[in-house]
């Protein structure tokens, strides 16, 4: 027997079956007369010019869930009745819009008039059972259906079990349930019915995406995607960090001779000539950079998330377009390329040669747009800003250029042999040099100290502001605990400011710039150290761009990453100045390295790029093209630029 709660679950139905009019029947006697069921339609489905039907009794609907009372004494109503306003559940509902009653009475009234009575008994009998009694019918049933009965009741059970929420649920109640999915999840809902894909690719739903996403790494699925820097006018302010910086390894990675003056000493280094510089002539800058910003685009978010997609399965998977700049005529040294500045409008790159040049490129249509001379030997640094642009020279000295016209603004000199690198911050520059010094530079004055320790070659340096690091930092603290350390020094040397060295001595050291002394040593390279990168745990690079603008915002203590000519990769802890990581695959030695929020890049002298997981140093891609060592390299979201000692200048683009 049916439970209470089972025998009351009720559906208010289409209306019940009604009798047909009087019919004679061969098989029954004249009284009473036949009776056989039909089914009424509701008033929407009736066609206009159909007759009334004649209620006469009420029988049970094959279509209804609940029992109805029946008097058959009570004598024949010739009045027409019309159905009363019923209110339908879901299915039935779809069945009266589906017109499907109206099907099955047309094919009942086919039938002779005891096959109709034979018919109605077997739904009457059904309507008024209980639910256990009409499971066990059914069960019943179907052991008597032979195939092609089954196959029919799989064809009809196919179509009446599907519901589609989005044609019953209100739309925020849809929202909230695909607010739930992910990308790919969302992009099959798409595919269901217009209905879906109109939900499915609700703004409010990818913008939500996006941000999980784009610009950090989503703790449910790992994958991250860039920002794209020239096209953050689409991404909100809320988006977790900004996107990893342009600017490349300072590093010169270069096989290189030491001056004519110098004394001779064992070293795996080839010695260099340096070439005459390229006759072509330099353009006017003054109208190169005359091109105005495009007005700001918004586009749907669901085109912003695909596109960050594509160029992130372009770096998984290693697929990428390669452009070939050619200009310089001798071996590419040092680059930077920057996609952020406000005037121009096209992403500049700069580059660095032992043809004694800089040059100025348009890196959106690989223009070269100027040549800066001035050197009078091998280009082997440089580092750039929206106002100017720093080299340092195998001449010894370092000059500040107005990059946009190619003016030469001054020149420091200082170091006794050929500088090696340089990078800036705020109005600190710090150069590393062949005479195994440091020099650190008020570049607004003029002045300078010198940082020895290195017994050879300085061949990369890092600014770094401890003060913006966490207060638990042992660096920090060595950097602020001495009384002497509190004011600013006569170079506008702030305390907390530090610097990285690396060295031909295979060692790097760290300084504190406020005490001028080497507060810790990292060894453990077996051979020169060639690059060197500060990369911080939640984002990219440091450089000077992101120490000048804010170094508030970084909490966190940096990693450190070397490349070295012992053909390895380690990354530091800067803390405690030991190596956590190395990472192995270069069969020569590593020129240069940089390093974003998702990956790292180095550049090695067999000639190949190759790029690994920060997570778990694993490399995933490998990139051969250059016929000389890569000397440089430059990494942004989409995209690597790499020199090279074969004079060429190589972007790598991911985006297409």
């Amino acid at each position: 027997m049916a439970t209470a709660s089972s025998s009351s679950y009720l559906c208010d139905t289409l209306p019940a079956p009604k009798l047909a009019g009087p019919s004679a029947s061969p098989s029954r006697s004249p009284s009473p007369p036949p009776t056989t069921s039909t089914f009424d339609v509701p008033p929407a489905l009736e066609a206009n010019d159909e007759p009334a039907k004649w209620e006469l009794s009420r029988q049970p609907s094959p279509v209804s869930d609940h029992s109805h009372d029946h008097d058959h004494d009570q004598p024949l109503d010739p009045t027409p009745v019309q159905p009363p306003a019923r209110k339908l559940c879901i299915r039935h509902q779809r069945m009266a819009d589906e017109g499907t009653n109206l099907k099955l009475q047309q094919a009942l009234d086919a039938l002779p008039v005891e096959e109709r009575e034979a018919v109605n008994a077997v739904w009457s009998n059904f309507s008024s059972s209980p639910h256990p009694r009409r499971e066990l019918i059914l069960r019943g049933i179907l052991t008597m259906c032979c195939f092609s009965q089954l196959s029919l009741l799989t064809e009809q059970l196919h179509h009446l079990i599907r519901l589609d929420p989005a044609a019953v649920l209100p739309r925020e109640v849809m929202l909230v349930v695909f607010g739930h999915l992910d990308a790919t999840s969302l992009c099959r809902a798409a595919q269901v019915s217009r209905a879906w894909r109109k939900l499915a690719d609700d703004d409010i739903l990818w913008r939500g995406i996006c941000e999980q996403h784009i610009g950090t790494k989503c703790s449910k699925c790992g994958w991250g995607l860039p920002v794209l820097e020239r096209r953050r006018t689409v991404i909100p302010s809320a988006s977790p960090s900004p996107g990893p910086s342009a600017l490349p390894p300072i590093v010169s990675s270069h096989k290189r001779k030491l001056e004519d003056t110098a004394p001779k000493r064992p070293s795996c280094k080839r010695p260099r000539s340096d070439l005459p510089a390229s006759p072509s002539p330099a353009p006017s800058g003054a109208a190169l950079f005359s091109t105005d910003l495009p007005p700001s685009v918004t586009r749907p978010w669901k085109d912003v998330y695909s596109e960050r997609l594509m160029i992130e399965r372009n770096w998984r998977r290693g697929r990428c377009s390669v452009r070939t700049l050619k200009g310089h005529t001798d071996g590419v040294m040092c680059l930077q390329f920057s996609e952020t500045l406000k005037h121009p409008s096209f992403p500049i790159l700069i580059t660095g040669s032992y043809d004694r040049t800089a040059r100025v490129w348009n890196l959106e249509t690989g223009e070269e747009m100027l040549a800066l001379r001035g050197h009078r030997r091998a280009v082997r640094a440089l580092q750039f800003d929206e106002v100017k642009l720093v080299t340092g020279s195998m001449d010894h000295t370092l000059r500040f250029w107005n990059w946009r016209t190619g003016e030469c603004l001054r020149t420091l000199e200082g170091h006794t042999a050929g500088v090696v690198c340089l990078h800036f911050s705020g109005n600190i520059l710090a150069s590393g040099s062949a005479d195994t010094t440091v020099k650190v530079w008020n570049f607004r004055t003029g002045d300078c100290f010198a940082l020895r320790g290195h017994r050879d070659w300085v061949n990369a340096v890092q600014l770094w502001d401890a003060s913006a690091a966490s207060p638990a930092s042992s660096t920090a603290s060595v950097a602020l605990a001495t009384p002497a350390v509190c004011a600013r020094d006569s170079l506008g040397v702030d305390p907390g400011q530090m610097l990285f060295s690396a060295s031909d001595d295979g060692t790097i050291r760290l300084w504190d710039l406020a005490q001028r002394a080497c507060v810790r040593t990292f060894a453990g390279h077996m051979g020169q150290v060639q690059a060197m990168r500060l990369v911080y745990p939640d984002g990219g690079a440091a450089d000077g761009q992101h120490a000048a603008e804010g170094g508030q915002d970084r909490v966190a203590v940096p990693t450190l990453v070397s490349g070295s000519l012992d053909n390895t990769i380690k990354m530091w802890d800067v803390e405690s100045g030991k190596a956590v990581r190395t990472l192995f695959g270069h069969i020569e030695g590593v020129w240069a390295v940089t390093s974003d929020k998702m990956r790292l890049v180095s550049g090695s002298h067999d000639r190949t790029i190759k790029v690994w997981s920060r997570e778990d140093g694993r490399c995933t891609a490998t990139f051969v093209g250059h016929t000389g060592a890569v000397t440089c390299l430059a990494l942004g979201e989409d995209k690597i630029v790499s020199g090279s000692d074969d004079g060429d200048v190589k972007v790598w683009s991911f985006a297409s």
